[in-house]
């Protein structure tokens, strides 16, 4: 209730602060467009996020989009600016006319704005592995290694569709896995894209030896449609684990936490980590999903040999990642707590605008080794 207001008034003031520059380029140049209607198109285009949600059908599902590029455009227009005003600044300081520089700093705006969203686009659509090996002390039955292929916040929706999935289906084929997690986010928010698109026809695809396993994201809970998408993984042989832990061929076990969502979400919460293993053999490996990256401790606490996250995006767009690092134990990366192995990955897909800076674009090939 008080951080909300605070982040209402932060987002129209650096909108009036951009949409005053693109008045004042209109008035500069003596352009052909009322100034009106100008602000009218302006504050649409500002809220076309929200207005998407509410509109139905294709035409609303084009102006969320509209509205999702829009948020790399307010982030990086409001950081341009700052400096084209302070360059502004610093000129008149010098005696140089706005007529000289005016020009200049626009061409040099938009430039860099380009360069922006072309490297942006190409760090979320051109995915890479990443490749962690780790080792426990434990034995895993007969097994001496596991290959596990790891993929968080595929964001699967009107932005993130079938064509980006099959490069994710296609890398993981190449890996030939034991296993695949799938670490929560799998949706982007409605189920209605998923389902149009017949997106469980590609997610099929994911064969591993001992099979392939999800946990809930708080965006399937931003959705609010998970008995739905329950079943429609049910139907391609992959598990949703909703507070639920699996034991693999006698060898290892498989622990799936919904995510921190449910403790105000769900009627039914969640259950610690704790808990979900009480009954579990402790001289097996456990291997752990929860989506958010939060309370490390705990896990080790419960005896969690790898802890599989994902959630934060890497901040997704540079700078955020600084207020990631600042939010979270870690935010993207390896470590090791003690004696447990952490993960957390930047995630295959993307939340809002389709770019990536400062992050990546990323899938897992996670090889575990287990004493003889």
């Amino acid at each position: 209730m008080i951080i909300f207001p605070i982040i209402l008034v932060f987002v129209l003031f650096a909108n009036y602060y951009i949409g005053w520059h693109g008045a004042f380029i209109i008035s500069y140049f003596s352009l052909p467009i009322p100034i009106i209607l100008y602000w009218v198109l302006f504050w649409v285009v500002s809220f076309s996020y929200v207005l998407g949600r509410i509109i139905p059908g294709p035409i609303g599902r084009l102006i969320k989009v509209m509205g999702s590029i829009y948020f790399a455009f307010m982030q990086y227009s409001l950081i341009l600016l700052i400096l084209m005003d302070l360059s502004a600044w610093i000129m008149n300081l010098s005696g140089i006319s706005p007529t000289q520089y005016v020009p200049i700093l626009l061409v040099v705006y938009l430039i860099l704005l380009i360069i922006v969203f072309g490297i942006g686009s190409f760090m979320a659509w051109s995915p890479i592995k990443r490749t962690y090996n780790v080792h426990i002390n434990k034995k895993a039955g007969s097994l001496k290694e596991l290959k596990i292929a790891v993929a968080s916040d595929l964001h699967l929706g009107n932005i993130v569709g079938n064509r980006h999935l099959s490069k994710l289906v296609k890398e993981f084929q190449a890996m030939q896995p034991d296993l695949i997690l799938l670490v929560g986010d799998v949706l982007d928010d409605v189920i209605e894209p998923f389902l149009r698109n017949k997106m469980v026809d590609k997610l099929k695809l994911l064969q591993a030896r001992y099979g392939t396993y999800a946990v809930l994201g708080n965006h399937e809970y931003i959705g609010k449609d998970i008995k739905r998408y329950v079943k429609e993984m049910k139907s391609i042989q992959i598990p949703v684990l909703r507070d639920q832990t699996i034991l693999v061929e006698d060898s290892f076990y498989i622990v799936g936490r919904k995510d921190k969502t449910a403790e105000r979400a769900d009627p039914d919460g969640r259950l610690s980590m704790l808990d979900l293993v009480k009954d579990v053999d402790p001289s097996l490996p456990i291997i752990a999903m929860d989506h958010q990256p939060h309370q490390f401790d705990k896990a080790l606490a419960a005896g969690v040999d790898i802890l599989l996250c994902g959630h934060t995006h890497r901040g997704q767009m540079a700078p955020n990642h600084l207020i990631t690092k600042r939010l979270f134990e870690l935010d993207w990366g390896y470590i090791l707590k003690e004696k447990m192995h952490v993960i957390v990955s930047s995630g295959f897909g993307l939340w809002g605008p389709p770019i990536r800076l400062g992050s990546r674009s990323e899938f897992i090939e996670l090889t575990v080794t287990f004493d003889e």
